[in-house]
């Protein structure tokens, strides 16, 4: 036994530095590996294959010290690396050098509509992830945006799945670039936090394939994600971590993800299942590791020791523990058994730059009336700052997305940096007590007196920023529960209303991660959509507000005028948020704008909407062959330019409708778009391609993808509601 042991060791160090020569020998890079894998799993015990399957810490699997298989080691961090957490509870550990850039959340992202900034905003939180020795990155998220009461909507890519797919390929592979996984999340219909923990969802398998899967399809075959962590919820009665449809045939059948499918923290609910049904490695459930007797708590786990148990006994075969210990393996070699991934960096410059330019990119101007914006920093006028919002720390916060930034601009110091000859006044206006994970605890300021003081300095103002919206305390934008409410919190409605009756000249620069009514809207003149903009927050805002930069960016969902225009909430409780056991996606595929234009309800803001401070022009809009089959891609030629005095960027949209389809289909879907910087006076021309095979839907009656026959109508514009022209295609 000893011998085999040293021969293992020895097996094991060379596997790390044998790539390259055996390359020269045209093997492949991946077929050597495998090979590794294979000669490594007949060297562990029962015993240790079942470790490798389950956490012995918060954020950590064990590795195999006899044979120096390292440890697994996990972060938080879609937006940001995570402070370090304690070994066996959620309390932070008090570290002093875990800080790191805040970058913005994935809402403001999608905003951008730019995937080369989705590809340096990954190698960026790629970096950092991998300075801080982590092996597995838990996000992107890519859940679809239905209702706009869910708390987790900040962390998502939007409501379209062409959007979210398109920018969550370049995300991960720049992520993965630097040896850190991606763990994509959180698979699947993960669409509420109310109830998330065992309600189950039923949703059509057109709706299913069409709205909700794309983005985690893409994800694993364009972008070769190497993780994926399962859902809390269920779908059609069996949990999404363990679950024989989505696991075992879509992702790794279907799909052929070949990577490690991992639980959100404590959503394994059984060991048979777990074990048969594709779940690789188990994190979170119910222990805090800590226990009164010699045994470790650890082992507790479903995939633990009554896995071992299980395959002991003959009620489960062992190759099923070997299938999850080589795509654990299989991570490894991706990872930490990589012996050339970079040593990564965290809070330079570089980040700091992108973070912001991100931010720039995604901030949305929604309305512009009388030219509020931009504001001209040079001119000596009295800018009234309102709002809480425009100095409370946004980073911390969340639930599991929270972060500890080395530092965090607020919107006040901003405006304050970039705006020297303006009298800056500031009130809070409203107040919102701490940020605390699960509990609501109220701010001890009076709420009368806060009011009064911004009504005071409203009346001195040549202008008035109300800087509102939501924050990331528990049942706003916060992981672990939704919203109460459609409206803005702290009476900020009341507050907008008041302030409009001594200055008429307001601008509302809205914080969230989500949409909110606005019936204070008409009494403004300007909106900005800013969302959580991290460590460059104000620098981000101050440079849209003074027309350093110009606004590009385009909501990536659409903002009902009253929560029940929204699909989710037109069917009532039954559709959100259930009867506690199940509830029922009514609205079928028509989510976000799909259902506002087929239910002709007009939006309050549009899908893809968004204003620039300059003026484009699209024409000669053109398809070259109307006649497309499935084996030739649609391009779609125009030319656009920059009619204004300012530079600017736009983005191109491109939807696709099918008349006198043989099943309902939205009047138009997003299938195209391209984000083009003109520089005043500017023109380019520009191609869209598309794939006709997007252009089929799920055919429920063959449980396969149908593309019709005939004709079809593109839709060029810059937004869902704002189309320049109408072309019909036929495809064969």
């Amino acid at each position: 036994m000893k011998s085999k042991i040293v021969f293992g060791i020895i097996t094991l160090f060379l596997s790390f530095f044998s790539v390259g020569q055996n390359l020269s020998q045209n093997k492949s890079r991946d077929l050597i590996i495998e090979e590794r894998i294979d000669s490594i799993i007949g060297l562990l015990t029962l015993e240790e294959k079942v470790a490798m399957c389950h956490a012995q810490s918060k954020f950590s699997t064990p590795g195999v010290p006899r044979l120096g298989i390292p440890e697994i080691w996990m972060s938080d961090g879609p937006h940001g690396v995570r402070g370090e957490i304690n070994w066996d509870n959620w309390g932070y550990a008090g570290w002093t050098n875990d800080s790191i850039t805040a970058f913005p959340a994935l809402t403001c992202l999608a905003a951008s509509f730019n995937p080369s900034l989705a590809k340096a905003y990954g190698q960026s939180v790629g970096e950092e992830a991998r300075y801080r020795k982590k092996d597995v990155l838990l996000g992107p998220g890519v859940n679809i945006y239905r209702t706009p009461l869910n708390g987790r909507n900040f962390e998502y890519m939007g409501e379209d799945p062409f959007l979210a797919s398109t920018l969550v390929v370049p995300y991960i592979q720049g992520v993965q670039e630097n040896g850190v996984a991606a763990c994509l999340k959180h698979f699947v219909l993960n669409n509420q936090e109310k109830w998330r923990g065992h309600i189950s969802v039923e949703v059509s398998d057109r709706a299913l394939y069409e709205i909700y899967l794309p983005a985690f399809k893409a994800a694993v075959e364009q972008g070769k994600v190497w993780a994926v962590m399962g859902a809390y919820n269920k779908f059609r009665g069996q949990y999404c971590s363990h679950h024989e449809l989505l696991i075992n045939k879509i992702l790794k059948s279907d799909w052929k993800f070949d990577g490690v499918l991992i639980t959100d923290w404590g959503s394994a609910h059984n060991t048979k299942e777990a074990a048969l049904y594709g779940l690789d490695m188990e994190m979170g459930t119910g222990t805090d590791g800590l226990t009164s007797t010699l045994k470790n708590a650890y082992d507790n786990y479903y995939l633990a020791y009554p896995f071992l148990q299980m395959i002991k006994n003959g009620e489960i075969e062992e190759r099923f523990l070997d299938e999850k210990v080589k795509r654990i393996l299989r991570l490894m070699y991706r990872t930490n058994m990589n012996p050339t991934r970079s040593f990564g960096k965290a809070n330079n410059q570089e980040h700091l730059d992108i973070a912001r330019k991100i931010a720039q990119e995604g901030i949305v101007l929604l309305k512009n009336d009388s030219d509020i914006f931009p504001i001209d920093p040079n001119k000596k006028m009295t800018i009234a700052i309102i709002g809480e919002n425009a100095t409370r720390k946004m980073a911390p916060g969340g639930g599991s997305s929270e972060l500890k930034p080395k530092f965090e601009i607020s919107p006040l110091q901003g405006i304050q940096e970039r705006f020297k000859n303006a009298t800056i006044l500031h009130s809070m206006g409203y107040a919102s007590g701490p940020p605390v994970y699960g509990n609501v605890i109220p701010s001890k300021l009076n709420a009368d007196s806060l009011k009064s003081a911004a009504i005071n300095i409203a009346k001195q103002a040549d202008l008035v920023l109300f800087v509102g919206g939501l924050n990331k305390n528990h049942l706003q934008d916060c992981e672990g529960g939704d919203r109460l409410s459609y409206d803005l919190p702290f009476g900020q409605n009341e507050m907008i209303n008041e302030i409009s009756n001594v200055n008429n000249n307001i601008g509302v620069v809205l914080i969230s991660g989500n949409a909110v009514a606005m019936p204070w809207l008409p009494k403004v003149k300007g909106l900005v959509q800013s969302w959580y903009l991290g460590s460059e927050s104000g620098h981000a805002l101050a440079d849209i507000l003074s027309g350093d930069v110009n606004p590009s960016g385009k909501l990536p969902f659409t903002y009902p005028i009253k929560l029940t225009d929204n699909g989710a909430h037109y069917f009532g409780e039954l559709s959100y948020p259930g009867d506690s056991i199940k509830q029922y996606y009514k609205e079928d595929i028509f989510v976000g704008y799909r259902w506002h234009e087929h239910k002709k309800i007009t939006p309050q803001f549009a899908f893809g909407e968004g204003l620039s401070y300059t003026d484009f022009k699209i024409d000669n809009i053109e398809i070259l062959d109307k006649t497309v089959s499935a084996e030739n891609h649609l391009k779609i030629d125009c030319d656009i330019k920059n009619i204004g005095s300012r530079e600017g960027s736009e983005v191109i949209q491109v939807y696709v409708g099918k008349p006198k389809s043989i099943v309902k289909r939205a009047v138009k879907e997003l299938k195209g778009f391209e984000k083009v910087f003109l520089k005043s006076g500017e023109k380019k021309t520009i191609t869209i391609t598309i794939d006709p095979k997007s252009l089929a839907f799920y055919d429920e009656t063959i449980s396969d993808w149908h593309l019709e026959k005939g004709e079809y109508i593109i839709y060029v514009g810059t937004a869902s509601n704002k189309i320049d022209q109408k072309l019909k295609i036929d495809v064969q």
